[in-house]
Order: C-alpha cells, then structure tokens, then sequence
C-alpha cells in the first residue's frame, strides 16, 4: 500500500505536466521544446528495447524451440508498446511530427501492428517458418522501418541545431542500420551454426533440430542444418550489404552533414553487434559473424562525399563502396567465418542497384529539403532580421 502511495505521489507531477498538452491538433503545430525532448527520449528508449528484444530473439531462435511469450518477444514488446504511446500522441495533439513525419509514423506502427497477428498465424499454419526473409517477418521490418523514417524525419525537422540535434540524429541512424540488417543476421547466425554442428558440438537444443527435421521431412544431419542455417541463397547476404546496407549510410551523411558520419554510424552498430556477442555467448546462446566489413564501405561513402556533384558522386560512390565492401568481406571471412562469399561480378550487381538507390535519394532529398546543408539555410533565414 506504501509502495502504491508512493507512485502516485511521483506520477502526479508528470500528470499535471503532461495533460495540458493533451487538446487534439494538426501535424506541425508549434511543439513546447520540453514536451519535444521527451517524447523524442521516448523513442530513443522505444527503439532501445527493441533493439535488445531483436538481438536475443534472433539468437533465441537458433537454439530453442519457438515461443510466442518468449523473453526476448516481451522485451521487444516493451518498446512495441511505448512506441504506440508515443505514435498515439503525435496523431492526436499533433506535436513533434509535420505531416509527413505523423504519416511515416502512423502506417508503420499500423503495419508493424498488423503484422504481429499474421506472424503468430503463420507459424501457427507453417511452424518454425525457417527464414527472416519471410512475408509476415518483412512486414514487422517494414513497419519498423516506416516508424524509424517517421521519427528520423521528426528529429530533423523539429529539433534546434546544435551538438544534442546530431548526435541524436547519428543515433537513429544507427536504429534505422539495425533495421533494415536485420533479416541478414540469419546468414550471420548460420554459418556459426554449421560450424559448430561440424565441430560435433550443435548450438541448437536437440527439440528444435528434430522440430526442423520433421518439418523438412528428413533425417537430423548435415543437409538439414544446412538448409535450416542458410535457407536463401548466397548471393543474398553480399547484395544486401552493398544496396541496402550502403544507402542508409548514405542518407545518414547527408542528413547531419558531418564528416565521417556513415563511418561513426556502421562503427556504432558493429561495436553494439560486437558488445553484445560475447553477452549472449556467456549466457549459453548462439554467436553469429559480425559484419565489420560494413564499416570500410562507410568510409568509401564518407569519402565520396567529398565529391561535389551529387550525380559524379552517386556513381563514383556506388563503385567505390562496392568494390571496398566486396574486398572487406573476402578479408574477414579470410580471418573467421562469415557467410559465403560470391563472385565479383554478383556483387557487381549489387553495386548497380546501389547506384540507382544512391541517384534517387540525391534527387528525393534535394526535392525534398532533406540535406543537412538545406536545413541550415532554413535555420538562418529563420534567424535573420
């Protein structure tokens, strides 16, 4: 009775601070810079418990059987659930968010909601559903993905300049990076898992083996934890990193405009990824490769910055991250394993579809204002006498 007492003693004083700014408004009304800071706090602890819930639930599931309430499914809810808090306030009182902003924000947390029934019926009809690359998975990345460009676009456009402005920025980069890598953390796992099963000592417990051998129809061997470990093909992983991995860095050097960021950014989400193997090893899950190669082809996009025509930049750029990429992963997986390597010329492909991305988000983000450079001169117009 104390302890209850005693909390609603603490919540009153946030209660009367935060119900006068409950009143139903329009996206991009003048947000109260204290009311700003802590709903954007918000989501940086949102993204964090999730962040946290994702990296145990994937090793999670390269060792035990499936579990809808599993630890690391209720972490994740926890920043699930803050986040709907938050994506709740700004589409009704309308602060923080411009209406581009409550969009993004609104449709992912929409698909994300969504698209948690229709995992749990698909693993239900299909059982372990082997891959992260599977529909009712790419929606919950895609609704994460849609709410952390809602937030980023939020932050830009809302927050006042100054040191906190790109530092929390560079973070959400770093959310966003881990999101869209996310599904190739299988291959990561993957190949860990194979080794360890030719080392004759299997990371996976023997109910989820025998569980992924009667779902193929097989005997528990090789073959089986082959097809369990590396479910796509190889070409997957290589043209992941270099399209879709390059581009988010891409995006976030031109949007803070500091040099170097893409680097800073793919360095942060290694040393996390680094950081947290040897936690989940010491409480008896799976390992996984670390993607170090991501942080030599940041730097090739850091560099290509320096060039100042965005379309010789574009191309120059796609080329250099490619090749730099290509040539960092044959080199970690010279050093420990890392999932298998392709030909130059498949990786090649990857560097086409880069430059395409590359081209099309320097035209969206100068149509759009979206360079760090564009906000600056709003800034100072704003300023200005």
């Amino acid at each position: 009775m104390k302890l209850v007492e005693s909390l609603k003693r603490r919540a009153t004083p946030v209660v009367l601070w935060a119900l006068p700014y409950w009143t139903r408004g329009k996206a991009g009304r003048e947000t109260p810079e204290d009311l700003f800071r802590v709903l954007y706090l918000g989501w940086l602890v949102a993204f964090s418990f999730k962040v946290l819930g994702a990296s145990w639930d994937v090793s999670w599931h390269f060792k035990w059987l499936r579990d809808d309430l599993a630890p690391p499914h209720l972490l994740n809810s926890v920043g699930t659930a803050i986040a709907l808090t938050l994506t709740i306030i700004h589409l009704y009182t309308g602060y923080g968010v411009d209406r581009t902003a409550q969009r993004l924000v609104g449709w992912g947390t929409a698909i994300f909601l969504i698209a948690v029934p229709l995992d749990l019926i698909n693993h239900r009809i299909n059982g372990l559903d082997i891959t992260s690359w599977s529909p009712s998975h790419m929606m919950l990345y895609f609704g994460t993905l849609l709410m952390v460009c809602g937030v980023t676009r939020g932050w830009f456009m809302g927050a006042p300049p100054g040191r906190a402005r790109t530092l929390v920025l560079g973070g959400l980069f770093v959310f966003l990076l881990e999101n869209v890598w996310f599904p190739a953390q299988h291959q990561e796992y993957g190949v860990f898992g194979i080794a360890a099963w030719d080392k004759g000592r299997p990371e996976a417990e023997p109910i989820l083996l025998q569980f992924a051998a009667d779902q193929m129809g097989r005997a528990v061997d090789r073959a089986m934890v082959v097809r369990f470990s590396l479910p796509v093909p190889d070409q997957v992983y290589p043209l992941y990193a270099v399209a879709a991995g390059m581009i988010v860095l891409v995006f976030a050097r031109a949007m803070t405009g500091r040099a170097f960021t893409a680097t800073i950014v793919a360095a942060s989400y290694v040393a996390y990824r680094a950081l947290i193997w040897p936690l989940l090893g010491f409480a008896g899950f799976p390992h996984s490769a670390v993607p170090a190669f991501l942080i030599a082809g940041a730097l090739a996009i850091d560099l290509a910055f320096l060039i100042r025509n965005p379309v010789a930049r574009a191309l120059l750029g796609s080329l250099a991250a490619t090749v730099v990429v290509d040539w960092a992963l044959r080199l970690q997986g010279g050093l420990y394993l890392t999932p298998p390597r392709v030909p130059h010329l498949t990786v090649a492909i990857g560097g086409v579809m880069l430059a395409v991305l590359w081209l099309g988000a320097e035209w969206g983000m100068a149509r759009y204002r979206l360079r760090a450079q564009d906000m600056e001169a709003v800034v100072s117009a704003t300023a200005s006498p």
